[in-house]
């Protein structure tokens, strides 16, 4: 975030501190009952703000999964250059989806609303370009190669969620996730 100037910084804040208000407000009185002005409102911004970052609720409440694509690929290039691919891939996307345990609150009310539901798979097909072109970076991988891997990362860490949520038996997150990753062959991946 260093080399980020200061006018991105700020705009990168104002689209989290949206984010949260909208999410905030979905989990207190439910999706269906939120208003862009009390978003922005609880966010301390303008309507005009609010519409200059998102299109709609659905998308405010579901920008956290937008935005994990560049913190991906951030993260994937952030590693040691020595580092094999797969472990350098792990190690990303620990870091990435993993600083606390997700929210399960949240998540069942994405699951359970359609709209949310839909607004956030179109989020996380946004995480797969960035992410492949991370991968074709380091490993010198074709364009497919690097989409199929980056596709697969995305759809092991949607599994590993949806699997997670139904153990509710104290397994912590970070352990699903590995398992998952290791489900589409990380461990011994070779380009």
């Amino acid at each position: 975030m260093d080399d980020l100037d200061l006018r991105t910084r700020n705009r990168l804040a104002t689209r989290a501190a949206i984010s949260a208000a909208a999410l905030r407000l979905a989990l207190e009185n439910g999706p269906e009952n939120v208003r862009v002005t009390q978003i922005a409102e609880l966010a301390g911004v303008s309507p005009r703000t609010y519409n200059n970052h998102f299109s709609s609720r659905e998308e405010a409440i579901c920008a956290v999964a937008a935005d994990r694509g560049e913190q991906l690929a951030a993260a994937l290039r952030a590693r040691p250059e020595a580092e094999p691919l797969n472990e350098a891939l792990v190690a990303a996307v620990i870091e990435v989806h993993t600083p606390a345990e997700p929210d399960r609150a949240i998540i069942r009310m994405i699951a359970s609303n359609p709209s949310l539901r839909g607004e956030y798979l179109k989020a996380m097909a946004a995480i797969e370009p960035p992410l492949a072109a991370a991968i074709a970076e380091r490993s010198g991988a074709g364009e497919l190669g690097a989409a199929v891997l980056a596709a697969s990362v995305v759809g092991a860490t949607a599994a590993a969620t949806g699997h997670w949520l139904r153990l509710d038996d104290g397994t912590p997150y970070e352990t699903v996730l590995r398992e998952a990753l290791q489900q589409i062959g990380l461990p011994g991946l070779c380009f």
